[in-house]
């Protein structure tokens, strides 16, 4: 009689390397059963998004075929989290359920339901192990000298830096153990999580590949060419200056603990001490404390932090926000990366400040708008992420930026896009006006605008708002919550 297996119930950790849940349940010695179950329904409003299920097909493919090369196959399964966890470890008289800790809001309850279930029958024997291993430190692991949680990044990443280094990431297993029972599973081409008619994924194809062997990729290839020149390059949105691992860390094709450590021994390799070190592994710790903000506040991605911002009086102009989503608000910079979010899933982090604060404090329409259309269009949408950034912008959340910063889409354009070259690339209709106009065509005069084709209005919008008046008025109401 073969032995019990284990579970190893698959969530956003879609990796085979530095899987503290999959190392101890090989530990065991027993088969192993790798199962992924796709629920929308435990996640309320906040089910993925387009970009996000087309990474997800994407993502489970590729762990499939690297479980297929350990002996082990990926099961898929579709309904409730628990009730499904909890039926397929009954179905197989599985040993054990091994899976690793999430923290939205729902993840929780989820995790209870599931020991609920498995352990409201006392004539069944399962050992239920929930593992660490998205984060460098856990939300607990973090406090205020008063005990509460941070507000503020700085003291974070100081109260980080205080417990040492994270700890080293494991190995990838070399072998599985197989479940020899025949065990029906889903086929993922039946949760249609792919776009088909029309199929607007081009883009992302181009750009991204999902999967743990594509983030790895995508580590050393930034390693490599970009970590030195990160801390000038991190804010130019026309150059290939981040690491674009957002996606890999939220999918948990990576682990946090494999990028920190990875890049510090590359920079011991390679004799690097450098700034670029620091604010890279300083950028990887704004997404813990993004998550350590969800966990403390669960109400982050739908209510301001501030109480006091559910006073501000937001503007309905279903026009405009049509116009913002479409790149179509007649301000280069903002048009860009709202097409280049449309086309490859991703935006520049330096010009999503600047959409962000433009939808906010240009058309006043309320940071909420923008954080559902970035969980839709977005391949790295996190809901700790958005919620945090957004609020961030906004003003309402935590370490939030002052209500007097009202980002200018013409000088952040000429700031960190001098050349107009990543406008041109995604405003190509703009693309023959001289750089002294590019982030400004209405400023050009006619004999310019004629000579590269563009007539404002037609072939290229004018601005829907005017940014000084914007800008005005938007401090006006933000004093007035202030006072």
């Amino acid at each position: 009689m073969s032995p019990r297996p284990i579970v190893v119930w698959f969530r956003q950790d879609l990796r085979l390397a530095d899987n503290i849940a999959l190392t101890k349940a090989v530990e065991t010695g027993r088969p192993i059963v790798a199962l992924y179950v796709y629920d929308e329904t435990s996640q309320q409003q906040w089910a993925p998004g387009g970009a996000s299920r087309w990474w997800l097909h994407h993502s489970l493919t590729s762990l499939h075929g690297d479980l297929a090369s350990l002996g082990a196959r990926l099961i898929l399964r579709r309904g409730p989290q628990a009730q499904t966890v909890a039926e397929f470890v009954n179905e197989i008289d599985a040993a054990g359920v091994y899976f690793s800790r999430q923290y939205e809001p729902w993840a929780a309850g989820v995790e209870a339901q599931v020991n609920e279930a498995l352990t409201a029958n006392d004539t069944i024997d399962v050992k239920i192990r929930r593992f660490s291993g998205s984060l460098l430190r856990e939300p607990e692991d973090l406090r205020t000298k008063q005990g509460g949680p941070y507000k503020v990044y700085t003291p974070f990443w100081r109260a980080l830096n205080e417990l040492g280094q994270p700890r080293k990431p494991l190995q990838r297993p070399k072998r599985l153990v197989p479940h020899t029972k025949k065990i029906k599973s889903d086929k993922l081409t039946d949760w249609s999580l792919l776009p088909t008619r029309p199929d607007w994924a081009g883009g992302l194809k181009e750009m991204w590949s999902p999967g743990e062997a594509g983030a790895l990729a995508r580590l050393d290839e930034f390693l490599d060419s970009a970590l030195r020149d990160y801390a000038d390059h991190r804010n130019r949105p026309d150059l290939d200056g981040t690491s674009r691992l957002s996606p890999h860390l939220h999918f948990g094709e990576i682990s946090p603990a494999a990028v920190w450590h990875t890049t510090r021994s590359w920079a011991a390799a390679n004799g690097y001490e450098g700034k670029g070190l620091e604010v890279f592994l300083k950028e990887l710790v704004w997404r813990e404390f993004s998550i350590h903000l969800l966990h403390h506040f669960p109400q982050l991605p739908t209510n301001p932090l501030r109480p006091e911002f559910a006073r501000f009086p937001w503007s309905d102009d279903e026009q405009a926000l049509r116009a913002w989503q479409r790149g179509r608000t007649g301000y280069p910079i903002v048009d860009a990366g709202m097409r280049q979010l449309w086309h490859t899933g991703w935006m520049h982090n330096r010009v999503r400040m600047i959409v962000a604060s433009f939808l906010i404090k240009d058309l006043f329409i309320h940071w909420r708008e923008g954080e559902t259309w970035f969980w839709d269009t977005l391949v790295d949408a996190d809901l700790a992420s958005n919620a945090a950034s957004w609020q961030w912008v906004a003003g309402s959340g935590a370490d939030a930026a002052p209500y007097f910063r009202v980002f200018n889409p013409v000088t952040q354009g000429q700031k960190f896009d001098a050349g107009g070259d990543y406008v041109r690339q995604w405003v190509p209709e703009i693309a023959a006006l001289p750089d002294r106009f590019v982030h400004a065509p209405w400023t050009a005069p006619p004999l310019e605008l004629t000579a590269a084709g563009i007539e404002l209005g037609t072939t290229y919008p004018h601005p829907i708002v005017d940014h000084a008046q914007a800008r005005n008025r938007a401090l006006d109401e933000y004093k007035k919550l202030k006072d």
